[in-house]
């Protein structure tokens, strides 16, 4: 498939999704980052920017231009845009568990940032009767690299069927279009080059601990969607080590993938 057939895939699963539970209006966490802000246009493509309601929610190690990125990506798709801090949330969660577990750093408290959030957007769902959107991609729940109840909560995944490579190509697409249409960009060029990164932790980088994703997707799709085993990934040239730290993962992983809501099937044949 095309990115543009592939997006409009993504656009009407959403809006044939919601249409389908009788949802109106969406709700979606804009982190600044590549993946919300992807989602934040399919949104308004499946819903219109009158009914799409994108929230703000930083945290201790939100970086003030993922804000600033996130604030001129609502202002050029024409949508709602608030901030709600989960600073006290979370402080609340270190302060009652502090006697139980060491909450200052490490996955417990990384975790615990990204509940906060979903927490916030799914209590703005209940009382408005918005469907919240999710924004997660398949480089990154193949992986596992997600919160069980935070960054895999939501109604659907518009996004959940795409690699993360694609991710990207589908944003410069995006970009592209709105350029030729409108003679302006929709995502802010900066969310395109920066380096992605969940900001749970200080300095956090998303391939320090995936490693490329170019290359990670490779492996993925030809493991994944493909069905080469571990010796013809090898004999594919692959590394063996890394080959079996991604199907590790990717295998131990299947429970976390069982929880994420539906998402299009996109198509990644032999090609």
């Amino acid at each position: 498939m095309l990115i543009e057939e592939k997006y409009h895939t993504c656009v009407e699963g959403l809006a044939s999704f919601a249409r389908g539970i009788g949802m109106t209006d969406a709700v979606i966490g804009l982190s600044g980052g590549i993946d919300s802000s992807l989602v934040a246009c399919m949104c308004v493509d499946a819903f219109g920017a009158e009914h799409v309601h994108g929230y703000m929610l930083p945290g201790p190690y939100s970086s003030e231009h993922s804000l600033v990125d996130a604030q001129e990506l609502a202002l050029n798709l024409g949508i709602r845009a608030e901030r709600i801090s989960i600073g006290k949330p979370f402080e609340a969660f270190v302060d009652a568990l502090g006697d139980h577990c060491i909450m200052a750093r490490g996955l417990a408290a990384e975790n615990t940032q990204a509940r906060c959030r979903m927490t916030v957007l799914m209590a703005l769902s209940n009382a408005h009767g918005w469907m919240m959107v999710n924004t997660g991609n398949k480089s990154e729940a193949m992986m596992g690299y997600s919160t069980l109840y935070g960054d895999t909560a939501g109604a659907y995944a518009p996004i959940g069927g795409l690699y993360k490579t694609d991710v990207f190509a589908m944003s410069r697409w995006v970009n592209e279009e709105a350029l030729r249409k409108e003679g302006r960009i929709l995502i802010p060029e900066r969310v395109l080059t920066k380096p992605p990164s969940a900001e749970l932790a200080p300095d956090q980088r998303d391939e320090d601990t995936l490693g490329s994703y170019d290359e990670l997707d490779r492996l993925l799709i030809n493991y994944c969607e493909r069905g080469m085993d571990r010796s013809a990934l090898i004999a594919a040239g692959y590394d063996a080590a890394e080959v079996d730290r991604v199907k590790n993962r990717v295998d131990s992983y299947a429970f976390k993938r069982a929880l994420e809501p539906p998402f299009p099937a996109i198509e990644y044949g032999l090609n």
